[in-house]
This record gives C-alpha cells, sequence and structure tokens, in this order.
C-alpha cells in the first residue's frame, strides 16, 4: 500500500511524462501533512461532470446558474472589518464570500447580499453552513436557497437539519480528496454511495463501533493518469453498518452512513467567528514534515512544526505570511519547530488543537 508521506517525500516520482501539461494543486488535507499533487487535464474535466451530475439531479442546470460561496476564500484583509465582505466573479455569476469575516455583526450584511443576488446554488464548507445558519436563526432571519451543495468536511445531520429549516434548501454532499482516489455523495443524511468508476475502493477492517463497523479507506484512483496513485491509504475511516457487505460498499452498490474523522478544522477568533481555511496554512511548504495548530486562548495560537532536513527561515516565513491572511491581527501567532507534535490520550495528533471548550462549541 501507498502511504502519504511516500507520495509527500517525492511527489514527482509518481507523475507520468511532463508535468506541464497537467493541473497543479497542494494541499495539507485534514493531517497537516504538505503534498503537492497533479491530475490530467481529463480527470479535472471528469471531476466537474461528477459534481455537476448532483447539481442535475437537483434540476441545476450546470452550464448556467448562480452561486454563492460560502467557503474558506480569502478575499479581504482579516484586520478590515468593514463591508462588503465579498466579492463577485464569473460575469457576476458568483458571489463569493469571506468567511472568516462571518459573525453576530455582520451576519445581516451576509443576510442581505445573498438575499438581492439570488443565487440557485450555495457552495459551502459544512463549518461555516452551521455558523451561517445559527447566526441566522438567533437574528429571527429567514432566507430562500433552493441548492446547498457541501464538500471538504462532515456534515452532521443537525446540520442538514438546521439549514434545510433556516435556508429552505434541499442539500447535496459529496465527499472526495485532492488526491482524486475517491469520491461519495449524499443527496440524504446517512445515506453515502461512492461514484462507480471512479475509484477502485478497498476497505480494510479498524474497528467496531457499536452496531456498526469502522474501516480504513485504500483507493486506487482510475481517472488521473497523470499521477496514478494505486492503492492509497487515505488516512480516512468510514463506517458501515454491521451487516453491510464492504465490497458492495467499495463498488458504490450499497449505501454507508459517513465519513469519519473528516471535522471542519477551525479556529474560534477574539470576536467568536469560526476562521476557515487554517489547513491551508502549510501549504506551498515543501521543507515540513507535519505541522499543527494550538489555540491556547481566543487571542493565543502556536504553530507547531516539525521541521524537514531543509528547512530555513524563508519556510518560516512563508507559514508566517500563510496566517496572517487567515487570522486577524488581534490574534498573536508564534511558530515552534518541535520533533513531535501533540497527541490525544488516543495517541492521535490532529491537525487543529483547541483547549478550552469555549473555544470547541
Amino acid at each position: 500500500m501507498l502511504e502519504k508521506e511516500q507520495v509527500r517525500d517525492a511527489p514527482s516520482a509518481f507523475v507520468r511524462g511532463s508535468q506541464r501539461l497537467a493541473s497543479t494543486a497542494a494541499t495539507s488535507g485534514t493531517t497537516g501533512v504538505p503534498l503537492s499533487v497533479w491530475r490530467s487535464l481529463s480527470s479535472v474535466i471528469f471531476e466537474q461532470a461528477a459534481i455537476d451530475r448532483l447539481l442535475a439531479r437537483k434540476a441545476v442546470d450546470p452550464g448556467d446558474f448562480r452561486a454563492a460561496v460560502l467557503r474558506g476564500d480569502d478575499i479581504k484583509d482579516p484586520a478590515d472589518r468593514d463591508p462588503p465582505y465579498w466579492i463577485t466573479a464569473g460575469g457576476e455569476r458568483r458571489l463569493v464570500f469571506s468567511s472568516n469575516h462571518l459573525n453576530a455583526d455582520t451576519v445581516t450584511a451576509f443576510a442581505d447580499a445573498l438575499e438581492r443576488f439570488q443565487p440557485s446554488v450555495l457552495q459551502a464548507y459544512p463549518t461555516i453552513l452551521e455558523s451561517f445558519c445559527l447566526l441566522l436563526r438567533q437574528s429571527g432571519r429567514k432566507l430562500r436557497v433552493p441548492v446547498t451543495i457541501c464538500s471538504s468536511e462532515t456534515l452532521p445531520e443537525s446540520t442538514w437539519m438546521l439549514a434545510r429549516k433556516v435556508l429552505a434548501t434541499e442539500l447535496i454532499d459529496y465527499y472526495g480528496l485532492a488526491e482524486r482516489v475517491a469520491f461519495a455523495y449524499a443527496f440524504e443524511p446517512s445515506a453515502y454511495r461512492f461514484l462507480p468508476g471512479y475509484s477502485y475502493n478497498e476497505l480494510l477492517p479498524y474497528a467496531e463501533d457499536g452496531d456498526a463497523h469502522l474501516y480504513e479507506l485504500v483507493a486506487t484512483g482510475l481517472l488521473n493518469l497523470k499521477m496514478p496513485l494505486i492503492r492509497f491509504r487515505t488516512g480516512d475511516l468510514i463506517r458501515i453498518d454491521a451487516d453491510a457487505d464492504p465490497l458492495a460498499v467499495g463498488y458504490g452498490v450499497v449505501p454507508f452512513p459517513e465519513v469519519v474523522g473528516r471535522t471542519g478544522d477551525y479556529l474560534v477568533a477574539p470576536d467568536g467567528a469560526r476562521l476557515m481555511g487554517i489547513d491551508h496554512i502549510p501549504r506551498g511548504v515543501r521543507n515540513i514534515v507535519r505541522m499543527q495548530v494550538v489555540q491556547e486562548r481566543p487571542e493565543l495560537v502556536r504553530l507547531l512544526v516539525v521541521p524537514g532536513p531543509g528547512f530555513t527561515e524563508n519556510d518560516r516565513a512563508t507559514i508566517l505570511a500563510n496566517a496572517a491572511k487567515k487570522l486577524p491581527p488581534d490574534m498573536k501567532v508564534s511558530l515552534e519547530t518541535v520533533s513531535e507534535l501533540e497527541r490525544t490520550t488516543s495517541g492521535k495528533a490532529p491537525f487543529v488543537i483547541k483547549r478550552t471548550q469555549e473555544l470547541r462549541a
């Protein structure tokens, strides 16, 4: 099986042909391990077609719709607290919000902008969708968004129900990876299916979990011929019903309840805003092994970095510059090089650690 660390340490060794004839991307996933990936142009097209197919199931024309985006985009300096908190793009068919400016004081401005724009689709991180809906409910405001499509984090059933009530919206959730080795989707809570033909999915027994079983997903992407990853250990756990056939689940014939462990890695600003895109901080930094973000207090964040052999002051400066794009100036950031990351009692080293219950709420 192929470990993430093998790809991280020598990414170009897994690329077929010229790197120039490919789409490039960088990710740190949910583990803080920075990774460079290359994608064939045909696989980029197929990925979009897979998403378009989901929208079409909800009567959205993939070639002609207005989208509002509530994800982790950097469109505004965190220190700038004055509106607007959004920009238009794509010929004014996209309204892109700065989610790191969303809080109780700004939610009305967000809601007014969304209402004026009248999107047919809201593209959102689940954590930010939840925050937006909770703030709307507290303000007594409701909106109407025909379809909401989520990805990149676990979408809890409670958030499904909350969004349906506050936004009168139909939801789609899909699971994918930057490495393009698996794709799953759901139109209802606890009813995910792998997309047949996208990948070959192996589910390796991991642990029992009450009436369900947990399996580690080892996936082989079938579409990205520029960087084909074979038997790639994703690090993600799949929960399936105890009486379900893992082989049938892997082929997309039988649904499964959820992907475990892909929760939103966010920080909490002093004003209560949830700060997203924290996994972007180590992107583009090649000389680190892993990174961990520890929020001690609302105004204090520590970046723990396990350095690689070539780690320099330039790498340190890049990490801090990336952090400044995500965090407001009233949050103090320190960077520490360490030999080991902090671990939980279960032995895991999560990417984001929030010390107090107030921050985790």
